[in-house]
């Protein structure tokens, strides 16, 4: 028997505990929940997009991407990540990058959007193992610049671009 976190797995479950397979089911039930979730939204065309066209779309990319994931990883259990282990250690960048997320979305309206960017960029460089800072002064900028283009000049969205004083 082989152990996953402390517990100890049988033959057929070992196959089921890789870490391609609980990413790929993972992101399909990340899917299922989005498209159900947006499940009366309306969809539209591609020509007059409704509020449902990108959300369920991009599930439906996200569950054929974890399918596909989570078939390689299941087929392949031998992979070279299988024998590291699953841990409490695996919460770390996760629970970063979802405090990222959440941090942006409360400091867009208060901090604009270039503060609100550099706190994204921050807060998820953080959950890596290798932290450059050079790398992550670039790709906050580059960030930056794409956001104002695209929302701001692009879309013509009422974004903050500073913080209002």
């Amino acid at each position: 028997m082989t152990e996953f976190s402390g517990l100890p797995l049988s033959r057929p479950w070992r196959r089921f505990v890789q870490r391609d397979v609980l990413t790929g089911l993972l992101f399909v039930a990340l899917a299922g929940l989005g498209l159900w979730l947006s499940r009366d939204y309306p969809v539209g065309t591609a020509l007059r997009m409704g509020t449902g066209y990108m959300p369920r779309m991009l599930c439906w990319i996200l569950l054929g991407l974890g399918a596909v994931i989570a078939a390689r990883g299941f087929r392949d259990p031998g992979g070279d990540r299988s024998d590291v282990p699953i841990g409490i250690e695996a919460l770390r960048p996760v629970v970063l990058v979802f405090t990222a997320l959440v941090v942006f979305g409360l400091a867009l309206e208060r901090l604009g959007l270039v503060v609100a960017i550099l706190l994204l960029v921050g807060l998820g460089a953080l959950a890596g193992r290798n932290l450059r800072p050079a790398e992550t002064i670039l790709a906050a900028a580059f960030l930056i610049v794409l956001a104002w283009a695209v929302f701001i000049a692009g879309l013509g969205l009422t974004i903050p671009v500073w913080p209002e004083i």
